[in-house]
């Protein structure tokens, strides 16, 4: 099973400030532990809200919002995926995380839908067209 596990913002990421050198460090010891254990498939830190932009959706309409946005604790400061047995085995790798803000926080886990999970309406030829663009993706 696949997890996305979010890092949740807070008032310090969403400053753009900095982590200290010693939670990079202890961060990245975290992360190579997770490497040779064969559960982390990707992951990365995110710039703030501020940088970024949304785009809302109403029919036909595209509207763009640019950040910063007002709810710090809605917003993803950062993001792994991971490869795990279970929910329970995801957990248990959290709680190992040292903390990834200034202050208290929250780290989310959620589970990453699998073509199977959508039954019958995968067709082969969804099956088919997702397999290819897996494959371009690995080619990059």
């Amino acid at each position: 099973m696949r997890f996305m596990v979010i890092v949740k913002a807070d008032s310090h990421s969403e400053a753009g400030e900095m982590p200290s050198t010693e939670l990079i460090t202890a961060m990245f010891a975290y992360n190579e532990e997770l490497v040779k254990a064969g559960v982390m498939l990707s992951g990365d830190g995110l710039q703030p809200s501020s940088k970024g932009a949304r785009v809302r959706f109403s029919g036909k309409e595209r509207t763009v919002i640019d950040g910063p946005f007002a709810e710090t604790k809605e917003l993803i400061a950062g993001f792994w995926i991971w490869q795990c047995a279970s929910l329970q085995e995801a957990i248990e790798w959290v709680r190992k995380c040292p903390n990834p803000q200034v202050t208290d926080s929250d780290i989310e886990i959620r589970q990453i839908f699998e073509s199977e999970d959508f039954g019958e309406a995968f067709t082969p030829e969804l099956r088919e067209q997702e397999e290819r663009l897996r494959a371009q993706i690995e080619q990059k």
